[in-house]
């Protein structure tokens, strides 16, 4: 409640940009925070589309505590649909393959140098269209189905500014009837994390 009263102060009584002080200060406590282990948590599942797509999905938190929050089953709640729409393929940018990452640079490069682009020119493109597919595989840059103006990392960091805790994604599968192939992702633990473990 203060820290709405004092955004609200800066902000000189205008609640849209209260609004966006309160997201930086999010952010900021967000960075603060991700370094702390997160061993708590809860498994979600999420059935959408008459029982054609399911997903189970894993995020923690610091403390059991936080784990049982509205807030906190909130957020998995959305995150679990979001994955069952928008069908991501990692967590995070540094969970993508080292295959998958060089298959889709060189499928860009050579589009851009088949268009008669030259080469210099070409591999500034590459860069553009590597953040765009990093937009469409990883769970963490895509666009929150729910409000397209954040990504699913700001989603996380506005909720560890508001529990007070680190919250990240570990892991996630999603299923489609008729598939032949399902989405399994996991993130790279931590450096450090694998003697936690």
């Amino acid at each position: 409640m203060m820290d709405c009263k004092q955004a609200l102060s800066e902000a000189k009584g205008s609640v849209d940009e209260a609004i966006v002080l309160l997201r930086k200060k999010g952010v900021s406590v967000a960075a603060k925070k991700a370094t702390r282990v997160t061993s708590e948590g809860s498994v979600t599942s999420y059935i959408h589309a008459g029982g054609k797509i399911g997903v189970l999905v894993e995020v923690n938190c610091e403390s059991d505590f936080v784990a049982r929050t509205d807030d906190f089953k909130e957020l998995v709640h959305d995150i679990a649909m979001h994955i069952a729409a928008s069908d991501p393929k990692f967590v995070r940018k540094e969970d993508v393959t080292p295959e998958a990452y060089a298959r889709e640079k060189e499928i860009y490069l050579a589009q851009a140098v088949a268009s008669g682009k030259p080469q210099h020119i070409a591999e500034k493109m590459v860069e553009g269209k590597m953040a765009k597919f990093y937009e469409e595989v990883c769970l963490y840059e895509q666009p929150f189905i729910k409000d397209q103006t954040i990504s699913i990392s700001q989603l996380i960091a506005t909720k560890i500014g508001k529990l007070g805790e680190n919250i990240s994604v570990r892991r996630f599968a999603r299923f489609k009837v008729g598939e032949q192939n399902w989405t399994i992702a996991q993130t790279k633990s931590p450096a450090g994390e694998e003697a936690k473990q």
